[in-house]
């Protein structure tokens, strides 16, 4: 996983980052609607989030 994220520009990993933020909006509105079945997809979700944010502090 670290590996594809280091591979990748900072213009991606911004782009990857924004698909994430959607990813975690509707993954929040289906908890907040009862119709999240897999609990840990916001976990995994919250801690990519936190790969592509430390990678693009390393790349200023």
């Amino acid at each position: 996983m670290n590996a594809e994220l280091c591979g990748k520009t900072a213009d991606e990993l911004k782009t990857h980052l924004i698909e994430l933020r959607k990813e975690q909006f509707a993954l929040r509105m289906q908890k907040a609607s009862g119709q999240l079945t897999k609990t840990h997809e916001p976990r995994r979700v919250r801690r990519e989030i936190a790969r592509v944010k430390t990678l693009l502090g390393s790349t200023k």
